[in-house]
């Protein structure tokens, strides 16, 4: 009987990284006043503005992969904070667009270096942001992301096993 523990699946460690790296930008952000949340919304907003774009609160939805409904509510908090402005589309009356206000766009610049810090800080053991391992990493990642993901149905006879 072996003592040795079992090695950790794939799914394992994506969730083990997915919360050290929220967790360190929670910690991170805390000095700005933003959450790993918020922080993802205002960079991601900063990016579509800086590309022409102001989103809707459901764009940024599926542009970050948050739900529209957190979105919503993370969008009302950032707006109470003076970081942004969210105003209805003329031209759609259920739609909100979002764009950063003055101080938003000053708070993500900062946060934006001090999270590209971070990030080479955790890349380190692969090289660094810039080094081949971290392209193929983040190739990797991105193959990850892309594949579809949808429920196994019940009772489909092609998700069921058979045994020789």
């Amino acid at each position: 009987m072996s003592t040795s523990s079992p090695s950790p699946t794939p799914g394992f460690l994506v969730w083990r990284l997915a919360n050290k790296w929220r967790v360190a930008v929670d910690r991170a952000m805390a000095p700005l006043g933003l959450t790993h949340a918020q922080y993802s919304l205002v960079a991601s907003l900063h990016g579509l503005q800086r590309a022409g774009e102001r989103p809707s609160q459901r764009q940024l939805a599926d542009h970050t992969g948050l739900e529209a409904l957190y979105v919503s509510k993370l969008a009302r908090a950032l707006e109470s904070a003076g970081l942004i402005d969210r105003t209805r589309d003329p031209r759609d009356p259920r739609a909100v667009r979002l764009a950063l206000t003055e101080q938003g766009e000053t708070v993500t610049r900062q946060a934006i270096v001090v999270v590209q810090e971070l990030l080479q800080q955790l890349l380190e053991p692969l090289g660094g942001l810039d080094a081949p391992r971290t392209r193929a990493f983040t190739g990797e990642l991105t193959a990850l992301l892309d594949a579809p993901l949808a429920p196994p149905v019940p009772n489909d006879e092609s998700n069921r096993r058979t045994t020789p």
